[in-house]
């Protein structure tokens, strides 16, 4: 699927790169976890659609690991 010469993918990876730069204007720190996170599934998802894993495994490997970080300090703070 192509829209304006840019695959499905790549919108994705787009999108992923979008909330990620969001959540670095965010000065909530749950907001900005919460949609840094949005950002971290949306580039593991980019990661397994690339045409190798070989190639998409580094970006699923640090987002997997941001993601966690994420979702550590949520649950800690939820205490």
């Amino acid at each position: 699927m192509e829209l304006f010469g840019i695959t499905g993918t790549e919108y994705i990876g787009y999108l992923a790169s979008f909330m990620v730069l969001l959540s670095f204007t965010m000065k909530d720190v749950k907001k900005l976890r919460l949609v840094n996170m949005s950002g971290c599934i949306l580039f593991i998802v980019y990661g397994f659609l690339m045409p190798t894993l070989r190639i998409g495994l580094p970006i699923i490997i640090a987002n997997a690991a941001i993601l966690a970080v994420n979702v550590f300090y949520l649950l800690k703070s939820a205490k």
